[in-house]
């Protein structure tokens, strides 16, 4: 059970049913990704667990903008 260290983004359940309407429960992963980032205020690479949504924030806003905008100490 992954969660994204930025955003917080978790894994999804529900319930998959069949053509007799039996109901079981179903996880839906949410897609995490390790990926390094480079911060060139500090001059260092960072390792997050991050979602790939929050990579495509992170690309456009950065990474100490993004952190600081959702509480995550880097």
């Amino acid at each position: 059970m992954a969660k994204c260290q930025m955003t917080g983004k978790r894994h999804m359940v529900g319930n998959r049913v069949s053509h007799a309407n039996n109901r079981t429960k179903k996880a839906r992963e949410a897609n995490i990704q390790s990926k390094r980032f480079y911060i060139p205020e500090q001059g260092r690479w960072v390792r997050l667990k991050v979602s790939t949504r929050a990579i495509r924030t992170i690309t456009k806003d950065g990474v100490l903008k993004c952190a600081k905008k959702n509480g995550v100490k880097i």
